[in-house]
């Protein structure tokens, strides 16, 4: 077996040994009910063995390391990072969209609609990923001011670096691919027709996905049907992703508090800890909006994920709901007790 420092060159950047008489690779693709994992002696097709799915870990992501054993995955590796979303639909499971990354692409077009809140909502996620995020700003050759248009993104993604790229013309390219280092993954992220594949494919110097023509409103059309690591020509990793038509939040109440510092920032100063941000007195949030310090469409979006994240940690945490309850069985006594409310009221 070779040495784990052959592996530095997927992605392994850990000091333990692995497990002696096993060989490690990492998870490229998902299909079909097999894995194609990348190893030290090259790419191969294995099966997952049930102890994956019965995983903690949820059953394996493309960027996973597992441990082999002749035909078969066995065991998966604790991650290190992990961008996680909540299933589509009408559930509460969480999917790992990919595991072990160290920085988190987040795509978006400068073409089409505003972007602003559909950013603000990937950042909240990758924050809470454990990897560094990045917006790439895709389509550059097709915007008219590609100054302005980066200008308002880096004013809401605080802390985030905002680069423009043009797969056609090549600009901004050598920015990302400074990012991606030797042995160094990412992960693209973002919703359909924003240009991931076409940035994947430039970033790779070859077609790694398929694309389709730009419709007339400037915005492609989905092609990537599956998670898949590519291995890049400066030695970089990529995890190209298919778009996501809904990104829903699984616990990512300390993320939303990162991507929207400034809101979080501002509620500190406010009179009172438990401020609702309603008009109460000397609520600061308020006072920033008034005096125009604070877009008021940030701050409602920032109100709106901290209760979409709320509502999701009830429906996974038990001992949260039963908090919950008694919370509002608190506030409906507290209610009526008020000594102001007619007599009669309080006694129903």
């Amino acid at each position: 077996m070779r040495p784990v420092t052959d592996l530095s060159s997927l992605g392994w950047g850990r000091s333990d040994e692995p497990p002696c008489g096993v060989v490690l690779a990492r998870v490229a693709r998902i299909d079909r009910g097999r894995l194609t994992v990348l190893t030290a002696e090259g790419e191969r097709r294995v099966v997952p063995g049930r102890a994956l799915h019965e995983s903690e870990l949820g059953g394996p992501a493309v960027g996973d390391w597992v441990v082999l054993r002749g035909e078969l995955a066995t065991e998966i590796l604790p991650r290190k990072s992990a961008f996680v979303r909540t299933v589509a639909g009408r559930t509460s499971a969480a999917q790992v969209v990919a595991a072990n990354v160290d920085v988190v692409l987040v795509v978006d077009a400068m073409t089409g609609d505003a972007r602003l809140r559909r950013v603000e909502r990937y950042l909240a996620v990758a924050w809470s990923s454990g990897a560094t995020p990045v917006v790439v700003l895709t389509k550059a050759d097709l915007c008219a001011d590609v100054a302005a248009a980066v200008a308002a993104v880096r004013e809401d993604a605080i802390g985030v670096e905002v680069l423009p790229v043009s797969s056609v013309t090549g600009e901004g390219l050598d920015a990302v691919r400074a990012l991606l280092g030797p042995g160094r993954t990412a992960a693209m992220v973002g919703p359909s027709g924003v240009g991931k594949s076409s940035l994947a494919n430039a970033l790779a110097g070859r077609t790694v996905a398929g694309t389709h023509e730009i419709r007339e409103d400037g915005r492609g059309r989905h092609t990537t049907t599956a998670r898949e690591l590519h291995v890049l020509p400066g030695g970089g990793l990529l995890v190209d992703t298919p778009g996501m038509r809904e990104l829903a939040l699984y616990d990512d109440e300390d993320g939303i508090e990162t991507a929207y510092a400034d809101v979080a920032e501002l509620a500190q100063d406010c009179r009172f800890r438990d401020c609702g941000h309603r008009g109460e007195p000397g609520c600061a949030v308020a006072a920033a909006i008034e005096d125009g310090r604070l877009d008021p469409a940030r701050f409602t979006a920032w109100r709106k994920l901290q209760a979409e994240a709320h509502r999701q940690r009830l429906r996974v945490d038990a001992r949260a709901r039963a908090e919950e309850r008694a919370r509002l069985r608190s506030f409906h006594r507290a209610l009526k007790d008020q000594p102001n409310r007619p007599r009669a009221e309080r006694a129903r």
